[in-house]
């Protein structure tokens, strides 16, 4: 199976959102082997949820609090995300790491939350470009694997791994390319790493300044299972490219 997600970060308002999801679920290609899905904002998840329940196409939230309701001003749990009708959650996206402060405890609690719930969390791990530079690539991937999933177990299909490397994420301010050859290694190396403590597979899919132009060639790699895509994925042409783009690949 091959995924394909839309992280639509804060790119799209409500009413952008809606119009766009209509669009793309008109248009989208269906392929048994391909996993579509899309990330609005929560203030838009709901309706996009609403929208798209009858189409091919999944929806997830980009945030899930801890907790399962509570004195949490701001929050929304993962219960409240699956009942308005998210498959999937993401977790630990570096924006949240490293913009918002979270800690790999933090996303371990928030990692068990999704799985308590049935929802399908996106777990988002990768190293900084001075992590990376200082050769310390897996021992940041490894603690951020170990101690986000410690103690936490999975049924089949019930967890998602994201690997994009900070420095190829475009709104970080970096957005390198990063090398298909580079990224094949680090999810094959993920996969090696989470089959120590983990019974079933993990599929792992690549993130990092992704566009119609290059997705192929992530895709086509051994190890790596999808892609999580941010701006290139906020435009119908550019949802449409990427899919076409992947399916090809199928």
């Amino acid at each position: 199976m091959t995924f394909f997600f839309a992280n639509w970060k804060m790119y799209l308002g409500h009413e952008d959102s809606l119009l766009l999801a209509r669009e793309i679920a008109v248009e989208a290609l269906r392929n048994e082997g391909l996993v579509s899905g899309i990330f609005p904002t929560m203030l838009s998840l709901n309706s996009v949820a609403d929208m798209l329940k009858e189409s091919a196409l999944c929806v997830g939230a980009q945030h899930v609090a801890w907790a399962p309701k509570g004195a949490y001003t701001g929050a929304v749990s993962a219960a409240l995300c699956k009942e308005v009708g998210s498959t999937y959650a993401l977790v630990g996206h570096s924006e949240r790491r490293y913009i918002f402060g979270e800690k790999d405890v933090d996303i371990r609690k928030r990692v068990g939350a999704c799985t308590e719930v049935g929802l399908t969390p996106v777990l988002c791990v990768g190293e900084t470009a001075k992590e990376r530079d200082a050769g310390l690539q897996k021992k940041v991937l490894e603690k951020q694997l170990v101690e986000g999933l410690a103690g936490l177990s999975f049924e089949k299909d019930g967890l998602v791994i994201a690997y994009e490397p900070v420095w190829a994420i475009s709104g970080s301010g970096d957005g390198e390319c990063c090398d298909p050859l580079y990224a094949e290694e680090a999810h094959r190396w993920i996969k090696g790493c989470v089959s120590d403590f983990l019974t079933e597979s993990v599929p792992v899919l690549y993130g990092g300044s992704v566009n119609a132009d290059n997705v192929v060639s992530y895709i086509s790699q051994k190890d790596i299972d999808g892609v999580l895509v941010g701006s290139a994925a906020t435009t119908k042409a550019g949802y449409l490219a990427i899919q076409r783009a992947i399916i090809s690949t199928l």
